[in-house]
């Protein structure tokens, strides 16, 4: 009896390929995999940089500023302190000669630690709030339909910005509060700092006198920054479209500086 003997030889075409295409789909996972890590950590460095430069911008300008925003406060609070002829006399330069006499220059900047203490968790959550809000927007239905609608991208960084300035003021309002008592003492002073002074509040007021004058802050500062943020964004991307080489340190000052009057003179 003849034993016939058949040996399988293997096609390089079918059976091999097979392997290769496993190891390459594994590979290109793996890739995706790798990309997809690198893009999560770019995500976290961008919030963590829009929270620290926002921050850090927002007491950098109150610090500059606190003298005037003393003045105001002081100016704001007078009719309380002072009689008929005192009041008749007011002025800036005034004010600010019995400050310097009275309280010394150092007094100028009396409350912003509290102010920095404020100023840096406000504008973090503010910017970082904003542009959150303002992806969310981007995904409504209505806004995805509309391709590079103006008057849609207006209307969206408006109610971020508002959202956004409402979530920011709400979350630190107890420490404006205190930088407002701060800097309205003169001559008597009734908080030693900022620790006593929520202390005191929180035991003479309750939790509720922590934000007395909530309301009437929010819609102040709602619209203020509504209007900003809209301005803002709106000339920047009229400016670069017009004049894409300038430098971005030029255009962000510029169209800070003028959505900062726009807001304030709206408000």
């Amino acid at each position: 009896m003849q034993t016939e003997a058949r040996v399988g030889v293997v096609n390089p075409g079918h059976g091999g390929g097979g392997g290769n295409s496993g190891v390459e789909t594994t590979s290109l996972k793996f890739k995706q995999q790798q990309q997809e890590l690198l893009q999560a950590q770019k995500t976290q460095i961008g919030t963590v940089s829009q929270l620290l430069a926002g921050g850090v911008a927002g007491a950098l300008s109150k610090t500059c500023t606190a003298p005037l925003a003393r003045l105001t406060i002081l100016f704001q609070v007078q009719g309380m302190h002072s009689d008929a002829a005192t009041l008749r006399k007011a002025s800036i330069w005034r004010e600010a000669s019995r400050i310097v006499g009275e309280e010394g220059f150092r007094a100028f900047w009396k409350g912003n630690l509290v102010t920095i203490a404020h100023r840096l968790p406000y504008s973090s959550l503010n910017f970082y709030a904003y542009e959150q809000y303002k992806k969310l927007l981007y995904m409504l239905p209505v806004v995805e339909s509309r391709d590079e609608n103006i008057s849609a991208d207006l209307c969206i960084h408006f109610v971020g910005g508002g959202l956004a300035g409402i979530t920011a003021a709400s979350a630190t309002y107890p420490l404006d509060l205190v930088r407002t008592r701060l800097a309205a003492q003169t001559n008597v002073t009734y908080y030693r700092g900022i620790w006593h002074a929520l202390q005191t509040i929180f035991k003479e007021e309750g939790v509720l006198g922590l934000y007395k004058g909530l309301g009437a802050t929010l819609l102040g500062v709602g619209p203020s920054i509504a209007i900003s943020f809209s301005v803002y964004e709106g000339l920047r991307s009229f400016w670069q479209s017009q004049r894409p080489h300038d430098s971005t340190v030029l255009v962000s000052l510029s169209c800070g500086s003028l959505s900062g009057i726009a807001s304030s003179t709206g408000n």
